[in-house]
């Protein structure tokens, strides 16, 4: 009774936790999705081809981000799981991105470009594998049912 009691608390306080994290995400993007379509306005300010292009890149970019955290959140309170597979998705679009708008500013030397191309290369390995494993107990628990 005394344990019983102890997990419902901590799954209680998890979920309270969680959906605090998950409310300041939404309006996180909320918020981004707001100064985004403000921000299409300095476009129009003539500033070259480039000027305002990397803010709005990175904007949607971090967006992206903070969509695929919430998706994992949202996971959570599903299957009570995190699964592994949302939180490297979503690093993989942090890699990218980070990827992305260095390339795209031009501040990137050969060395960080190696080093992230194999930090992505790794996370699609574990995204790859966690994706077989899942397929496996699915598999296992399908012929364990029969």
């Amino acid at each position: 009774m005394f344990s019983t009691f102890f997990k419902k608390l901590y799954r209680q306080t998890i979920d309270i936790v969680f959906g605090v994290i998950l409310a300041l995400i939404i309006i996180g993007i909320a918020i981004g999705a707001g100064q985004l379509v403000f921000s299409v306005w300095d476009l129009l300010k003539l500033e070259g081809v480039t000027g305002q292009y990397i803010n709005i890149i990175t904007d949607v970019l971090t967006l992206y981000v903070l969509i695929e955290l919430s998706r994992s959140i949202t996971d959570y309170f599903i299957s009570h799981k995190l699964k592994i597979s949302l939180i490297i998705d979503a690093a993989i679009v942090f890699i990218i991105r980070e990827i992305l708008i260095a390339l795209f500013k031009h501040k990137i030397d050969p060395s960080m470009l190696y080093a992230l191309s194999a930090f992505l290369f790794v996370l699609g390995a574990l995204r790859t594998a966690a994706i077989i494993l899942y397929q496996r107990e699915k598999v296992i628990a399908d012929e364990s049912h029969d």
